[in-house]
């Protein structure tokens, strides 16, 4: 996924030389294509993410679309304040780049864990959040955000991802896009995700139709603006509504979600899957805690299982 983003920035650059990218002395192997192909409109700000982003504030109130990048939650919630009054206080062209959402560098400690930044970032007047659940959405989302004014939050797995949504053609912020239609069975239920636990939701969701369990299951890349239609439309037709996102349930994708139904006086019942507002002091590889705290898609089949067989 990142990989697809960095070759896709590539792309704009060549064709717009107002794209900047700035990173905060990460993600060499991964931005050497850039810097070599664009080392004008390329700036190493160094282990100073408040700088990097103060910089990157100042770069798009000249004009500049500006990219930056670091991995876990140091382009965040270590830089919150500038994130807070120098790019969204003014509406900023700055796109910030989050490498490894949830667990990804789950073997270097809860530190590089990024499992609260959707609750913080949505709840950041005029910042959109996006969060790609495969390199198609995530290619597609880059370049729109690049040409969309204001502060935008991109949430990035790390690499190696598949791809799962083949029916998307472009992106558009604030919409959900459908993965798969509900089989004619007795059983079913909605299931949205977002991020790239996308795969693990695909795989949980091929297991339940294999239990005789119909779902139809959405892709919600855009967390803010969220697609209120879609799940209005799914609350009306469907008992059981499940959210599944790699990040505390509470704020995040499910709150979101949550929040749509609660004013739209929906009658189904809401579940969130995702860690359960604790951190996980467990270290090891992204699938091994994904496993842990229950959201790989033998965990989340079986609490879709759970909830429907009662």
């Amino acid at each position: 996924m990142r990989d697809t983003v960095i070759h896709k920035l590539i792309d704009l650059g060549k064709k717009d030389k107002d794209i900047e990218l700035i990173t905060g002395d990460l993600g060499f192997g991964v931005l050497k294509p850039f810097w070599e192909t664009l080392p004008d409109q390329f700036v190493n700000a160094g282990i100073a993410e408040q700088n990097m982003t103060g910089a990157a504030a100042g770069m798009a109130l000249e004009g500049k679309k500006v990219f930056t990048y670091s991995i876990g939650n140091f382009p965040t919630l270590r830089c919150l304040e500038q994130i807070r009054n120098d790019c969204a206080y003014h509406n900023a062209n700055v796109n910030i780049i989050c490498v490894g959402g949830g667990y990804v560098y789950g073997s270097l400690g809860m530190s590089h864990h990024a499992t609260e930044d959707i609750a913080i970032l949505r709840a950041l007047p005029d910042v959109t959040v996006i969060c790609p659940g495969d390199p198609i959405e995530a290619a597609l989302a880059t370049e729109k955000i690049a040409n969309t004014e204001g502060t935008c939050y991109l949430r990035l797995g790390r690499g190696g991802e598949k791809v799962i949504n083949t029916s998307i053609r472009e992106f558009e912020i604030g919409k959900a896009y459908k993965i798969r239609d509900a089989k004619d069975l007795d059983k079913k239920v909605a299931v949205f995700s977002t991020g790239a636990i996308l795969e693990e939701t695909a795989k949980a969701c091929d297991m339940l139709e294999e239990q005789g369990i119909a779902v139809e299951q959405y892709s919600f890349p855009s967390v803010k603006p969220i697609d209120k239609e879609v799940i209005e439309d799914c609350a009306k037709r469907f008992d059981h509504i499940f959210t599944v996102e790699e990040h505390n349930i509470v704020g995040g994708f499910g709150g979101a979600v949550a929040e749509v139904m609660a004013e739209s006086g929906s009658k189904a019942k809401l579940h969130r899957i995702g860690i359960d507002d604790f951190y996980c002091i467990k270290v090891g590889s992204q699938a091994y805690l994904r496993e842990q705290v229950g959201i790989d898609a033998k965990g989340i089949c079986s609490k879709v299982k759970e909830v429907v067989s009662e």
